[in-house]
Protein backbone atom coordinates (compact mmCIF):
# COMPACT_ATOMS: atom_id res chain seq x y z
CA UNK A 1 0.00 0.00 0.00
CA UNK A 2 1.08 3.53 -0.52
CA UNK A 3 2.97 4.97 2.57
CA UNK A 4 1.54 8.27 1.93
CA UNK A 5 -2.00 6.70 2.94
CA UNK A 6 -2.49 6.84 6.74
CA UNK A 7 -3.65 2.93 7.52
CA UNK A 8 -4.61 3.85 11.31
CA UNK A 9 -5.24 0.23 11.75
CA UNK A 10 -3.33 -3.10 10.28
CA UNK A 11 -6.65 -4.39 7.83
CA UNK A 12 -4.34 -7.57 6.22
CA UNK A 13 -5.61 -9.76 8.38
CA UNK A 14 -9.04 -9.24 7.30
CA UNK A 15 -8.47 -10.45 4.11
CA UNK A 16 -7.68 -14.02 4.58
CA UNK A 17 -11.55 -14.40 6.38
CA UNK A 18 -13.43 -12.78 3.67
CA UNK A 19 -12.02 -14.64 0.86
CA UNK A 20 -12.20 -18.10 2.90
CA UNK A 21 -14.75 -17.68 5.38
CA UNK A 22 -15.33 -20.53 8.16
CA UNK A 23 -17.95 -22.19 9.20
CA UNK A 24 -17.89 -20.03 12.35
CA UNK A 25 -17.85 -17.37 10.67
CA UNK A 26 -20.64 -17.61 8.85
CA UNK A 27 -22.89 -18.81 12.11
CA UNK A 28 -20.90 -15.20 13.51
CA UNK A 29 -22.03 -13.43 10.65
CA UNK A 30 -25.36 -14.73 10.48
CA UNK A 31 -25.98 -13.15 13.82
CA UNK A 32 -24.49 -9.79 12.84
CA UNK A 33 -26.38 -9.45 9.39
CA UNK A 34 -29.96 -10.27 11.06
CA UNK A 35 -29.12 -8.01 13.70
CA UNK A 36 -28.30 -5.30 11.21
CA UNK A 37 -30.94 -6.43 8.87
CA UNK A 38 -34.24 -5.95 11.43
CA UNK A 39 -32.50 -2.73 12.87
CA UNK A 40 -32.28 -1.09 9.56
CA UNK A 41 -35.89 -2.65 8.58
CA UNK A 42 -37.14 -0.62 11.51
CA UNK A 43 -35.44 2.72 11.02
CA UNK A 44 -35.94 2.90 7.79
CA UNK A 45 -39.73 1.00 6.88
CA UNK A 46 -41.43 1.36 10.64
CA UNK A 47 -39.64 4.58 11.76
CA UNK A 48 -39.55 6.91 8.73
CA UNK A 49 -41.67 7.01 5.65
CA UNK A 50 -40.05 5.04 2.67
CA UNK A 51 -40.92 4.41 -0.36
CA UNK A 52 -39.06 2.40 -3.19
CA UNK A 53 -39.76 2.61 -6.41
CA UNK A 54 -39.24 -0.30 -9.28
CA UNK A 55 -38.75 -2.64 -5.75
CA UNK A 56 -39.34 -5.43 -8.04
CA UNK A 57 -36.02 -5.24 -9.56
CA UNK A 58 -34.08 -5.18 -6.73
CA UNK A 59 -35.90 -8.24 -5.34
CA UNK A 60 -35.61 -10.54 -8.27
CA UNK A 61 -32.25 -9.59 -9.02
CA UNK A 62 -31.13 -10.52 -5.47
CA UNK A 63 -33.29 -13.45 -4.86
CA UNK A 64 -33.98 -14.48 -8.41
CA UNK A 65 -31.31 -14.32 -10.70
CA UNK A 66 -29.39 -17.50 -12.38
CA UNK A 67 -27.22 -19.81 -10.33
CA UNK A 68 -23.92 -18.31 -10.40
CA UNK A 69 -24.68 -14.89 -12.07
CA UNK A 70 -23.29 -12.06 -10.31
CA UNK A 71 -24.94 -9.10 -9.06
CA UNK A 72 -23.22 -5.65 -8.76
CA UNK A 73 -25.54 -2.69 -7.55
CA UNK A 74 -24.61 0.80 -7.28
CA UNK A 75 -26.06 3.98 -5.12
CA UNK A 76 -25.07 7.29 -4.85
CA UNK A 77 -23.57 8.11 -1.31
CA UNK A 78 -25.10 10.36 0.65
CA UNK A 79 -25.33 8.73 4.15
CA UNK A 80 -23.16 6.87 6.41
CA UNK A 81 -26.59 4.96 7.02
CA UNK A 82 -27.31 4.08 3.11
CA UNK A 83 -25.48 0.92 3.46
CA UNK A 84 -27.19 -1.02 5.71
CA UNK A 85 -29.93 1.27 5.36
CA UNK A 86 -31.21 1.15 2.17
CA UNK A 87 -31.05 -2.94 2.28
CA UNK A 88 -33.62 -2.75 5.36
CA UNK A 89 -36.55 -2.29 2.40
CA UNK A 90 -35.66 -5.94 1.14
CA UNK A 91 -37.43 -9.08 2.57
CA UNK A 92 -36.38 -10.60 5.78
CA UNK A 93 -35.50 -13.39 4.04
CA UNK A 94 -33.05 -11.67 2.00
CA UNK A 95 -31.72 -8.56 4.31
CA UNK A 96 -31.21 -11.09 7.05
CA UNK A 97 -29.82 -13.77 5.16
CA UNK A 98 -25.67 -13.70 5.41
CA UNK A 99 -25.40 -15.84 2.44
CA UNK A 100 -27.52 -13.66 0.22
CA UNK A 101 -26.83 -9.86 1.70
CA UNK A 102 -23.96 -7.86 -0.30
CA UNK A 103 -20.53 -7.87 0.29
CA UNK A 104 -19.67 -4.31 0.22
CA UNK A 105 -16.09 -1.66 0.55
CA UNK A 106 -16.35 0.40 3.97
CA UNK A 107 -13.44 2.82 4.39
CA UNK A 108 -10.61 1.63 5.95
CA UNK A 109 -10.09 5.06 8.25
CA UNK A 110 -13.99 5.03 9.23
CA UNK A 111 -14.97 1.15 9.69
CA UNK A 112 -11.55 -0.16 10.43
CA UNK A 113 -9.95 1.65 12.94
CA UNK A 114 -9.73 -0.72 15.80
CA UNK A 115 -10.19 -4.40 16.33
CA UNK A 116 -13.72 -4.68 17.60
CA UNK A 117 -14.99 -1.99 14.69
CA UNK A 118 -12.64 -4.01 12.40
CA UNK A 119 -14.77 -7.56 13.65
CA UNK A 120 -17.98 -6.57 13.96
CA UNK A 121 -17.95 -4.79 9.62
CA UNK A 122 -16.25 -8.08 8.51
CA UNK A 123 -18.86 -10.04 10.11
CA UNK A 124 -20.99 -7.79 8.40
CA UNK A 125 -19.79 -8.42 4.86
CA UNK A 126 -17.87 -5.38 4.60
CA UNK A 127 -14.40 -5.25 2.88
CA UNK A 128 -11.84 -2.57 3.53
CA UNK A 129 -11.26 -0.09 0.84
CA UNK A 130 -7.93 2.13 1.25
CA UNK A 131 -9.02 5.69 -0.57
CA UNK A 132 -6.17 7.35 -2.46
CA UNK A 133 -4.46 3.82 -3.21
CA UNK A 134 -6.17 3.69 -6.79
CA UNK A 135 -8.26 0.39 -8.26
CA UNK A 136 -5.39 -2.51 -8.12
CA UNK A 137 -5.63 -3.22 -4.30
CA UNK A 138 -6.51 -6.11 -2.19
CA UNK A 139 -10.65 -4.57 -1.69
CA UNK A 140 -11.27 -4.68 -5.49
CA UNK A 141 -9.42 -7.79 -5.90
CA UNK A 142 -11.85 -9.46 -3.35
CA UNK A 143 -14.56 -7.92 -4.99
CA UNK A 144 -13.91 -9.79 -8.19
CA UNK A 145 -13.48 -12.78 -6.70
CA UNK A 146 -17.02 -12.37 -5.31
CA UNK A 147 -18.19 -11.84 -8.41
CA UNK A 148 -16.49 -15.08 -9.45
CA UNK A 149 -18.46 -16.97 -7.15
CA UNK A 150 -21.92 -15.53 -8.33
CA UNK A 151 -22.01 -13.38 -5.39
CA UNK A 152 -23.74 -9.95 -4.99
CA UNK A 153 -21.33 -6.47 -4.85
CA UNK A 154 -22.65 -3.53 -3.65
CA UNK A 155 -20.27 -0.55 -4.95
CA UNK A 156 -20.29 3.68 -3.90
CA UNK A 157 -18.55 4.40 -7.27
CA UNK A 158 -18.40 8.04 -5.35
CA UNK A 159 -16.08 6.57 -3.57
CA UNK A 160 -17.20 8.90 0.00
CA UNK A 161 -20.09 9.81 0.83
CA UNK A 162 -21.01 13.31 -0.80
CA UNK A 163 -22.38 15.20 1.84
CA UNK A 164 -22.67 18.45 -1.27
CA UNK A 165 -24.38 16.07 -3.31
CA UNK A 166 -22.51 17.26 -6.07
CA UNK A 167 -22.25 15.63 -9.29
CA UNK A 168 -18.95 14.11 -8.84
CA UNK A 169 -17.03 12.15 -11.23
CA UNK A 170 -16.94 8.00 -10.80
CA UNK A 171 -14.14 6.16 -9.60
CA UNK A 172 -12.63 3.53 -11.86
CA UNK A 173 -12.68 0.32 -9.64
CA UNK A 174 -16.38 -0.16 -10.35
CA UNK A 175 -15.28 -0.60 -13.94
CA UNK A 176 -12.90 -2.98 -13.13
CA UNK A 177 -15.01 -5.33 -11.18
CA UNK A 178 -16.93 -5.36 -14.04
CA UNK A 179 -15.17 -5.86 -16.83
CA UNK A 180 -12.06 -8.78 -14.92
CA UNK A 181 -15.26 -10.40 -13.48
CA UNK A 182 -15.12 -13.90 -15.27
CA UNK A 183 -18.70 -13.66 -15.86
CA UNK A 184 -20.47 -10.52 -16.60
CA UNK A 185 -22.55 -9.39 -13.52
CA UNK A 186 -26.10 -7.90 -13.48
CA UNK A 187 -25.55 -4.43 -13.00
CA UNK A 188 -28.05 -2.89 -11.36
CA UNK A 189 -28.16 0.91 -10.55
CA UNK A 190 -29.90 3.09 -7.94
CA UNK A 191 -31.00 6.53 -7.01
CA UNK A 192 -32.40 7.67 -3.84
CA UNK A 193 -32.89 11.07 -1.89
CA UNK A 194 -33.70 11.43 1.68
CA UNK A 195 -31.06 9.15 3.45
CA UNK A 196 -29.42 12.40 5.35
CA UNK A 197 -32.31 13.29 6.43
CA UNK A 198 -32.52 10.28 8.75
CA UNK A 199 -29.13 10.03 9.96
CA UNK A 200 -27.96 13.38 9.12
CA UNK A 201 -23.88 13.80 8.06
CA UNK A 202 -23.28 16.96 10.91
CA UNK A 203 -22.77 16.22 14.85
CA UNK A 204 -24.69 14.70 16.72
CA UNK A 205 -25.11 12.22 14.17
CA UNK A 206 -28.24 10.92 15.66
CA UNK A 207 -30.86 9.11 13.57
CA UNK A 208 -34.33 11.20 13.03
CA UNK A 209 -37.83 9.94 12.79
CA UNK A 210 -40.81 10.72 10.19
CA UNK A 211 -38.51 11.40 7.48
CA UNK A 212 -39.31 11.04 3.54
CA UNK A 213 -36.96 8.82 2.04
CA UNK A 214 -37.15 8.05 -1.73
CA UNK A 215 -35.49 5.00 -3.53
CA UNK A 216 -35.77 4.46 -7.10
CA UNK A 217 -33.94 1.07 -8.31
CA UNK A 218 -33.51 1.26 -12.69
CA UNK A 219 -33.09 -0.79 -15.32
CA UNK A 220 -30.08 -3.49 -15.32
CA UNK A 221 -27.50 -1.96 -17.74
CA UNK A 222 -27.13 -4.66 -20.35
CA UNK A 223 -23.16 -4.34 -20.31
CA UNK A 224 -22.66 -7.98 -22.43
CA UNK A 225 -21.94 -6.89 -25.47
CA UNK A 226 -19.83 -3.40 -24.69
CA UNK A 227 -17.67 -5.46 -22.26
CA UNK A 228 -17.27 -7.95 -24.97
CA UNK A 229 -16.56 -5.66 -27.54
CA UNK A 230 -14.09 -4.00 -25.58
CA UNK A 231 -12.09 -7.07 -24.79
CA UNK A 232 -12.43 -8.18 -28.12
CA UNK A 233 -10.73 -4.92 -29.62
CA UNK A 234 -7.94 -5.46 -26.92
CA UNK A 235 -8.47 -2.28 -25.59
CA UNK A 236 -6.18 -1.31 -22.52
CA UNK A 237 -7.82 -2.23 -19.25
CA UNK A 238 -7.27 1.78 -18.43
CA UNK A 239 -9.34 2.88 -21.04
CA UNK A 240 -12.13 -0.20 -20.92
CA UNK A 241 -12.59 0.58 -17.18
CA UNK A 242 -13.49 4.39 -17.42
CA UNK A 243 -15.23 3.34 -20.77
CA UNK A 244 -17.37 1.12 -18.39
CA UNK A 245 -17.51 3.49 -15.32
CA UNK A 246 -18.90 6.00 -17.93
CA UNK A 247 -22.29 3.82 -18.92
CA UNK A 248 -22.70 4.38 -14.72
CA UNK A 249 -22.40 7.57 -15.10
CA UNK A 250 -24.77 7.95 -17.97
CA UNK A 251 -27.10 5.77 -15.55
CA UNK A 252 -26.55 7.89 -12.64
CA UNK A 253 -27.32 11.23 -14.38
CA UNK A 254 -31.01 9.98 -15.28
CA UNK A 255 -31.76 8.21 -12.41
CA UNK A 256 -30.76 11.26 -10.02
CA UNK A 257 -33.27 13.83 -12.28
CA UNK A 258 -36.27 11.15 -12.02
CA UNK A 259 -35.68 10.38 -8.34
CA UNK A 260 -35.21 13.88 -7.37
CA UNK A 261 -38.78 14.84 -9.11
CA UNK A 262 -39.87 11.96 -7.34
CA UNK A 263 -39.05 12.92 -4.53
CA UNK A 264 -39.70 16.43 -4.45
CA UNK A 265 -43.60 15.27 -5.15
CA UNK A 266 -43.64 13.28 -2.21
CA UNK A 267 -42.72 16.10 0.15
CA UNK A 268 -44.94 18.65 -1.34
Amino acid sequence: MASSVDIPYDISWIFPRLRNPSKLWYVVSQIVVTLVGLLSKVILVVLNHTKVYNKDRLIAAVGKRPKGVPLVTVSNHYSCFDDPGIWGTLPISLVCNTMRIRWSMAAHDICFTRKLHATFFMYGKCIPVVRGIGVYQDAINLCIEKCALGDWVHVFPEGKVNMEKEEMRLKWGVGRIIYESPRMPIVLPMWHEGMDSVLPNVEPYVFKFRKNVTINVGQPLDLNDFVQDLKNKQVPEPVARKLITDKIQEAFATLRLETEKLHEQRTQ
